[in-house]
């Protein structure tokens, strides 16, 4: 007998991976919150707004109410980062117990947390998961070629659901190290933040390469202090992500970054996860004295602290030291 998957969240992404799976044979749940935009895709099979072109296999099954997931073998959690814990709390009764599976990136605002702590805290009975790496929504609808990590604390669980969610064209690496995975793909759109600026306000690849890099040895600095592995950084959910998302506009991070270099107007409409996460950041690393002046920069960009030819001057001027 095959396995059912429920997704909550009908955005892109959480689109995207149940177009993946249906096109595997799987039946899918795909919860949308809004019944207007759930109307219109149960009609047209199709996310015309998030995926123009990509219609809908028949074994998606499109719900607005939540119990339509109870007793799918996972659930993936395709919500935004900052709505994970609302949304937990709110539905906890359907959804306790069951596997979960985040497939959101960043720390949360107001615990300062990944998401698969925010799963334990408000939803004690299910195992928490986190699926992410360099992967953007167009591509895994399309059918084009994706690796991911699935990461979970509990192996056998992993295996299991490393099994169930991988395709002929979504292959996932399985890991163990939920924090080094969510830290991962969290900093990695700080620091897409960071290159989108530097392009966009004309500073050249030379400095975006060294924006990345001296951004992936803050992403290793802060996952060491919270116990990750350093080899879950390099791989697909830290390093892979992070080459991805700051050297692509299908990056919504790297373009709303671009928009601040060039001073442009960004769609508030967007989610933006980087932005509540370079906060977040910020806040972590100055309580822990973890030296994290990029990010902090960010931060700092965004809250208009501080201009960013200022910004390029402090971080310039930083005593020299070795690598």
């Amino acid at each position: 007998m095959s396995n059912s998957i429920g997704i909550a969240g009908a955005g892109a992404f959480g689109t995207a991976l149940a177009i993946a799976l249906a096109r595997a044979g799987t039946p899918v749940s795909l919860w949308a919150r809004d019944a207007d935009h759930a109307a219109r895709m149960k009609a047209d099979r199709r996310n015309a707004g998030r995926l123009p072109g990509v219609n809908l296999p028949e074994n998606v099954t499109v719900t607005t109410e939540i119990s339509d997931l109870a007793g799918s073998d996972a659930v993936l959690l395709a919500v935004p980062m900052q709505a994970l814990a609302g949304f937990l709390t709110a539905n906890q009764p359907v959804l306790d117990g069951q596997p979960l599976v985040a497939c959101c990136k960043g720390i949360s605002l107001e615990t300062g947390t990944g998401p698969t702590a925010i799963i334990r805290q408000n939803c004690p009975r299910s195992e928490a998961a986190i699926l992410t790496g360099p992967s953007f929504a167009a591509d895994i609808a399309r059918g084009l070629p994706t690796a991911l990590t699935l990461a979970c604390a509990d192996a056998e669980l992993g295996g299991r659901l490393q099994a169930m969610l991988s395709t002929p064209v979504l292959r996932l690496y399985r890991s163990n190290d939920t924090t080094g995975a969510e830290l991962g793909g969290a900093l990695k759109n700080v620091i897409a933040i960071a290159s989108g600026i530097v392009i966009g306000a004309g500073l050249g690849d030379s400095a975006r390469a060294a924006t990345m890099t001296r951004g992936f040895a803050e992403m290793q600095r802060l996952a060491r202090a919270f116990g990750a592995e350093p080899e879950t950084l390099a791989g697909l959910s830290g390093l892979g992500d992070m080459i991805l998302t700051c050297t692509s506009e299908q990056s919504r991070n790297f373009r709303y970054g671009l928009a601040l270099g060039h001073q442009d107007r960004f769609d508030p409409k967007i989610t933006v996860e980087g932005a509540a996460t370079a906060r977040a950041v910020a806040r972590l690393a100055k309580d822990k004295q973890i030296d994290m002046p990029l990010t902090t920069m960010v931060a700092a960009v965004l809250d208009g602290k501080c201009s960013i030819s200022d910004a390029t001057g402090a971080l310039l001027a930083r005593p020299l030291k070795e690598e």
